[in-house]
């Protein structure tokens, strides 16, 4: 069974970081495109970041480039998120996703991205 374990969220002031993990299991890691998917309230869910398989292509959402970094790291399944210079708007529910299908591409308009798991809640405050 596919299981993505967010984790990393908290609380950080404006102009902070936070560093976000995704433990995967249950599926061939390597052979699946990762992103990063964001969700604040009252808001459909918006991309941040995908990763391809084997890590020589990254994508950002235009409100995270410059900000935010995506890596994989293959040998022990986890993807991360690296988020500096927080802003408020950055405050949401993030969620890890995988591509349908192997050494499929991810892109910020990409559909059927599988999201699992219960996300972890980042919020940033002053």
């Amino acid at each position: 069974q596919v299981r993505l374990a967010e984790s990393g969220g908290g609380l950080a002031q404006p102009g902070g970081s936070l560093r976000l993990s995704c433990a995967a299991s249950g599926f061939n890691f390597s052979r699946y495109s990762m992103a990063w998917l964001r969700q604040a309230p009252g808001k459909e869910r918006e991309f941040v970041a995908s990763v391809s398989w084997i890590g020589g292509s990254t994508e950002y959402g235009s409100s995270v480039k410059g900000r935010f970094t995506i890596s994989r790291d293959n040998a022990n399944q986890i993807v991360y998120l690296q988020m500096d210079n927080l802003e408020p708007g950055d405050t949401g529910v993030y969620s890890c996703a995988k591509a349908p299908g192997i050494w499929d591409e991810i892109h910020q308009h990409s559909r059927n991205l599988e999201v699992w798991g219960q996300g972890t809640l980042v919020t940033v405050s002053s």
